[in-house]
């Protein structure tokens, strides 16, 4: 293929862009992984997650997708047969579903139309209607990846509260850690799962489990078959800054110097950062005359924003012609919404200025795939981050 000039754009919500920074800290050599060294940076790294999780609890590190880490919230909580509660708020919630069944677990999955997040009002009703106290656990995604809908993770803990029902509350924050707020601790969350290559800027490759002491209290009756997965000898050997298998010793120098980077900024200007990327991009798709995916503003996404095409448009080939001429990467639709809908990711290392060249090739994308819109959207998400900080 002839060499195309310039940084390609992956404005995919996730992978995100790795930043210098965190390329540089991986090219390092591999130390001893049960040497002093090693300990210091085990516990750095394990401070520094501590922080972005909001919580005191315990968090263990896998070297794993953020699917490992949906496997390790079950097997270390439930046994097979166990009752769960979860719902269908777009295709990473069904796939975690899926694995929810694979292991044996009965899933009461609320069905729903990939176009909002899990509704607080509905998890009540389904736990005060649960008189016998038969559901486990309550498992939600708190951004949804494929529809950019993010649910309101501090209100369904009001719900479950409120009916009293002792289910464990588990939550995927894979495309919200380090891009929107999330407080373990505070929303009285049993089991985190997030991943690496998101808003933590790493490639992937890393997982995680925060959890709770009433998560590891379960966890000492929990029957489901694991192995690698277990938490408490991650946890036993964290105690002495190492791990129980080999780690990924490269990608902790990554996530150390991500971590650092996060704090450098400030946790609270990372969220207003996104939030106000996230504004400026829905306000470029409303002037382009097209319609956001998520339907409820409540639950807008600072992490991605998924743009749904008017009826007959073909949403792959706009990502193709976008690719083709201007190397940037835009996010696919999944499931339900392939083919109608691509994803523009706004997360992890970005500025004002990637966010302005991904609306400008997606505007001129626009024009060549010959989907009806209005002219306009970039000068719309300009002149807003012009006017804010």
């Amino acid at each position: 293929m002839p060499y195309t000039a310039g940084r390609h754009f992956l404005q995919i919500p996730g992978p995100s862009n790795v930043p210098d920074r965190v390329l540089r800290a991986m090219d390092m050599p591999t130390i001893d992984h049960r040497g002093p060294e090693f300990a210091e940076l085990t516990f750095e790294i394990l401070d520094g997650l501590k922080k972005v999780f909001k919580t005191s609890a315990d968090v263990v590190v896998y070297p794993a997708s953020g699917t490992g880490a949906w496997e390790a919230a079950l097997v270390n909580t439930l046994s097979p047969g166990d009752r769960v509660l979860m719902f269908e708020t777009g295709q990473f919630a069904t796939l975690w579903r899926n694995i929810a069944s694979e292991i044996g677990l009965e899933v009461d999955f609320v069905t729903g139309d990939w176009r909002r997040g899990a509704d607080p009002a509905e998890v009540e009703a389904r736990l005060a209607a649960d008189s016998e106290k038969t559901i486990k656990a309550v498992m939600v995604v708190h951004n949804e990846t494929s529809t950019g809908a993010a649910s309101r993770i501090g209100e369904i803990r009001a719900a479950i509260d409120h009916v009293g029902h002792p289910a464990l509350f588990m939550v995927d924050v894979i495309s919200s850690l380090g891009s929107i707020d999330y407080r373990h601790d505070e929303w009285g969350v049993d089991v985190t799962v997030a991943g690496s290559q998101k808003g933590l800027m790493l490639p992937p490759g890393l997982s995680f489990n925060a959890i709770s002491a009433k998560a590891l209290e379960a966890s000492k009756n929990a029957t489901l078959p694991a192995a690698y997965w277990r938490w408490q000898p991650m946890l036993d050997a964290n105690k002495t800054g190492y791990f129980p298998y080999t780690p990924a010793t490269n990608l902790l120098y990554a996530l150390r110097e991500a971590l650092r980077m996060l704090q450098e900024e400030g946790l609270d200007n990372v969220f207003a950062r996104h939030r106000r990327h996230s504004e400026a991009t829905r306000r470029a798709v409303r002037a382009w005359g097209l319609d956001i995916l998520c339907q409820n503003p409540d639950e807008y996404s600072d992490s991605l924003t998924a743009i749904l095409l008017p009826e007959g448009q073909d949403a792959d080939r706009v990502r193709q012609i976008i690719l083709e001429r201007f190397d940037m990467s835009l996010g696919t639709g999944l499931g339900k919404v392939q083919g109608r809908v691509f994803r523009i990711g706004h997360l992890g290392d970005f500025n004002d200025l990637t966010l302005a060249g991904t609306l400008c090739g997606v505007e001129m994308g626009l024009g060549l795939a010959g989907v009806p819109f209005n002219r306009g959207g970039v000068a719309a998400a300009l002149e807003y981050l012009a006017d804010t900080e």
